[in-house]
């Protein structure tokens, strides 16, 4: 239990034991069950999300969630936010290299994962928003995604009895406003936390952590070859790069420059997080690379150079683009990858 909530149900736990107004003893009993015990991973870093201004509670994570699986969200409410973040693939779009969005129109990037997004600062490949409560109204307001607009949204939501019990007990909203609505599906979001892989139990010296030979061998090339991009306990250093995929003039995506307008970030893409990577494919915000396998190829041999391309990945004294690896290294690579699959969070009922 985190040190706030725990104040908190002290104080709340005081009110009730000397309440005498049965009304208000209600009220009181209603809040300490509402009250959500949450710690963060031991071996995450620090939280970016703040949730003094979002408190944690089930009645909000409820809503939340309700929120992210209603259809209603979309103009022909026909697509909801799990439509393209499916729970049983880590909130990826289950092999999709494109989601398919209203009137079966289809996007121009792979829709990424959704987990670990309370210890982001910018969100999208090309950080469009760098605030989660802020998040939900891109997808809402895109014409291909759901082409909607949040003053209708309300207005369905609002004619819901259900709706109205709900945005009151989490909000104290009885009115249903954009508001509450957006810091639900944030909350609901800020909660999705993948931190229970055999990867995290290993380094936590938990049971069932155990690394084989091979899975130890692929964490500590890891380490030398890819964990300067994919860095700290969330396989992200959260920085958006070129990292020299081959040009797509079709889409015509240019990724960080259509957010900041500079040229010097043409082709940069957000670094992904690697965690639950063995069931996110396909890879890359294009959705270009269907394999594992395909990936690490990718970065021994298929690098494209460009203005822009991380100079990481270009060796200067050998002229060199990419990370060379031998198929021994990408096995054994590829071994450690997997147990960064959390199993108890693609299965977890409460999502």
């Amino acid at each position: 239990m985190s040190i706030k909530n725990f104040t908190f149900a002290v104080l709340v736990g005081f009110l009730f034991s000397n309440c005498t107004d049965d009304e208000l003893c209600s009220d009181i009993a209603n809040k300490v069950e509402d009250v959500i015990d949450w710690d963060k991973p031991s071996n995450f870093p620090e939280l970016t999300y703040q949730f003094d201004r979002n408190q944690l509670s089930s009645s909000r994570f409820e809503l939340g969630k309700k929120l992210f699986y209603d259809t209603r969200l979309s103009e022909d409410n026909t697509i909801s936010c799990s439509s393209c973040h499916i729970k049983e693939y880590a909130f990826s779009d289950g092999g999709k290299i494109f989601s398919v969005g209203i009137d079966g129109h289809i996007g121009k990037r792979n829709a990424p994962a959704i987990q670990n997004m309370a210890f982001n600062a910018e969100y999208f490949y090309d950080g469009a928003s760098n605030n989660l409560e802020m998040v939900a109204i891109v997808p809402i307001h895109n014409e291909i995604e759901m082409r909607e607009t949040l003053p209708t949204i309300l207005d369905k939501l609002r004619v819901d009895t259900e709706y109205q019990e709900m945005f009151k007990a989490a909000y104290n909203d009885v009115k249903i406003t954009s508001t509450s609505m957006l810091k639900a599906l944030a909350q609901y979001m800020t909660l999705l936390i993948s931190s229970n892989s055999k990867y995290d139990k290993y380094i936590r010296k938990e049971k069932g952590g155990k690394l084989s030979n091979l899975e130890r061998k692929g964490l500590e090339l890891f380490s030398q070859k890819c964990s300067s991009c994919h860095s700290s306990d969330l396989f992200t250093d959260n920085s958006f790069i070129n990292n020299g995929l081959p040009i797509n003039n079709l889409l015509n995506d240019k990724g960080r420059e259509e957010v900041s307008g500079e040229e010097e970030d043409r082709y940069k893409f957000k670094v992904s997080s690697l965690r639950n990577i063995a069931v996110t494919a396909p890879y890359m915000h294009d959705g270009s690379l269907a394999t594992l396998e395909d990936v690490l190829d990718f970065y021994d041999s298929g690098v494209i150079d460009s203005p822009s391309l991380d100079s990481q990945l270009r060796n200067k004294e050998t002229k060199r683009l990419g990370i060379p690896l031998s198929v021994e290294e990408k096995k054994a690579i590829i071994a450690f990858l997997h147990t960064l699959t959390d199993y108890d969070f693609i299965n977890n009922p409460e999502f």
